[in-house]
Order: C-alpha cells, then sequence, then structure tokens
C-alpha cells in the first residue's frame, strides 16, 4: 500500500501512522513516499504507481475532472495553512505580538491596496499550488475586502498568486524583501512559523480564520484509486484506521506536551529534517489550534465549500459531482465523533 506525501504538517499523521502502526497492520504493508513537488506527485499518481496520496483538495477535484480512476476516502486533516508578509507590508500595519490575536481583518488588504498603488504591479504572493485550498482561501479574504486575484500577469489585479514549491517559500520571501518589494506567501505549516521564527517574515493569519467550517475547513484529502479500492479494500480499511489513530495521538500529545510532543516531534524529522523543532511545535501549538487531525472522515459539505469557491474564483473551471468523487465505505467511527483534549 504506497502512499504518495509532501513534506507539510498537513501529512504529518500519515508519517506517524507509518512509524507507530505499520507493524500491527496486518493486511497492509504501508509505505510512504515523499515527492519534491505537487505536480510530480500528481504525475505518479495519475501514472498508477501508487495506490493512495495525499492531495490538496482544488487540486485533487482537477484530477479527477482529468482521470477519474480513483476516487476520495477522507480527511488528512482540517485548517492549517496561514498567510506570511515580508517586512514591507508589516510596515503598513500593526501585528498583534501575540499570533492568536492576528486576525483576518482589513489591515493586510488594506496595506496590499496600497502596495498596488504605489507601484502600480501586482504584489506576488507565493503558493504550493494555483490549484490549492490555499488559493481559495487567498481569494475569499480577497474578495471580502474588495481585492482582485489575479492566476496570471496582469498589473489591474492587486494580487498575483504564483506557485512557489513549499520549501522555496522562505527563500522567495526574502529574495522579494532583499528586491525591496512587498511579498507574501500563503503555504501550509509550518513554513510561515519557519520564516517568523528566522526573522525574515511574519505569519499576518491563518486559515481557519477566512474560512471558518465546523471542525475545521477541507484541506488535504486521501485518495485512492479505483483499482487499489476493489484489489485492496482491506488493506484500506487498515491504513484508513491508522491515519484516524494516529491523528488522534498528534492531539494528544499537542495538549500532554513534554515527551509525548518530543515523540512527534522526532518521528516528523525522521521524514522530514527541513521542519525545524520550534516550527513544527510552534505549527501544534494547542492555544492557537490552527490545524487539527480529528474528524477525517469524508466530508461531503465541506468540500463542496471549497469546491464553490474555487469555481468563483475561477481556480476551478467547472464543479464535479461530489456524491460520485466520494467514496464514504472507509469512515472510521470509533475516531469520528471524539474530541481529544
Amino acid at each position: 500500500m504506497n502512499a504518495l506525501y509532501i513534506p507539510l504538517a498537513d501529512h504529518y499523521a500519515a508519517l506517524v501512522a507509518y512509524e507507530r502502526y505499520g507493524q500491527q497492520m496486518k493486511h497492509a504493508d504501508f509505505q510512504i513516499e515523499q515527492m519534491k513537488s505537487w505536480d510530480l506527485l500528481r504525475a505518479k499518481f495519475q501514472a498508477g504507481l501508487a495506490d493512495m496520496a495525499y492531495v490538496m483538495s482544488p487540486l485533487a477535484m482537477q484530477m479527477y475532472m482529468d482521470q477519474p480512476d480513483f476516487r476520495w476516502i477522507g480527511l488528512m486533516h482540517r485548517d492549517g495553512n496561514a498567510l506570511a508578509i515580508n517586512e514591507l507590508l508589516r510596515k503598513r500595519i500593526k501585528l498583534p505580538a501575540d499570533r492568536s490575536e492576528r486576525k483576518p481583518d482589513a489591515s493586510v488588504a488594506d496595506a496590499l491596496r496600497q502596495a498596488h498603488q504605489d507601484t502600480g504591479q501586482s504584489t506576488e504572493i507565493g503558493m504550493p499550488h494555483l490549484q490549492s485550498t490555499h488559493t481559495v482561501v487567498l481569494y475569499r479574504y480577497l474578495k471580502e475586502h474588495g481585492l482582485s486575484l489575479g492566476l496570471q500577469p496582469d498589473s489591474r489585479n492587486e494580487v498575483l498568486a504564483i506557485s512557489v514549491a513549499p520549501p522555496r517559500s522562505p527563500v522567495f520571501i526574502k529574495g522579494q524583501s532583499n528586491r525591496a518589494r512587498a511579498a507574501a506567501f500563503q503555504q501550509s505549516l509550518p513554513w510561515a512559523d519557519i520564516v517568523e521564527a528566522r526573522g525574515f517574515g511574519h505569519v499576518a493569519w491563518y486559515s481557519k480564520d477566512v474560512m471558518p467550517w465546523p471542525s475545521g475547513h477541507v484541506e488535504c484529502i486521501t485518495l485512492a484509486t479505483d483499482k487499489a479500492i476493489a484489489e485492496k479494500e482491506a488493506a484500506l480499511r487498515e491504513v484508513m484506521h491508522y491515519i484516524h489513530e494516529a491523528g488522534a495521538d498528534i492531539e494528544m500529545a499537542r495538549w500532554q506536551g513534554g515527551e509525548a510532543m518530543q515523540e512527534i516531534v522526532s518521528i516528523v524529522r525522521k521524514h522530514i529534517p527541513a521542519h525545524s523543532k520550534a516550527a513544527i511545535i510552534a505549527s501544534l501549538d494547542p492555544r492557537l489550534k490552527v490545524i487539527n487531525y480529528l474528524n477525517l472522515n469524508v466530508d461531503k459539505a465541506g468540500l463542496k465549500q471549497i469546491m464553490d469557491y474555487a469555481v468563483e474564483g475561477n481556480i476551478l473551471k467547472r464543479t464535479i459531482d461530489i456524491d460520485e468523487f466520494a467514496d464514504t465505505r472507509f469512515s472510521v467511527e470509533m475516531l469520528n465523533s471524539g474530541q481529544v483534549q
């Protein structure tokens, strides 16, 4: 059972499931493979070279439009991305020292509007992929504050979304600052925490506050090929069970702290050494709770929220039939309704 993932906090549950529960699996020989970019992950999965993939929901829907030979069987997490701004934008706003108080009010939008008026150019904001939940969240934020988001260069738009691979996002924002250009990125955790910790960027707000949804908005989802569903159903059920277990482990560790949290950090850094201990802990801060790993079953209404904004913002060209896309047979009841404190 080969699963493709990207080195993000979004996919931490897969790492924990692999390390803690892989040897307990009776039906699945669970293997995880880290991909360097979303496009490489997409190509490998759609070439039939993996059974599962963890994918941002708009990109997954586009993949399904292109080649509907897989299904959506669960979530990997909820919420989990943030807008980070460089110093040129931060100087235009009053940013609370406490990150829990940084909300998606009009201040960042006003700074972006002023930058556009001053330069006549769109401010570039780096996204992990143009067809990402991050782009949907940014579109909604800008729309609510009267700004326009372009996906192609057009100086009439205050903001231009560009594709920047998550590990390259700190370099992107630092490079733009060195050129005295306003810039930002919207990426999955912990990249926003990393640039703030290193002193060349600032977390402006978190996606959970832009896209509120019960239990947290849909983000990365779990895909399984039709072939794997038909031939490896028991193994898929087992993997999904332990993904839920791993998510509950992460939630428990974030509240307990100490050794429990250190064990999660060690697992993550074994697979993703670029994620520093401080950034992982900041991303999983139980007080902020800006990403969560509970309620990981299929959420059709939650996906529809993302899809509708994506179509409205021209991030997706059309809607899909979510009932056809979703396969709810892999729901895990035992961990779906409980809350870990």
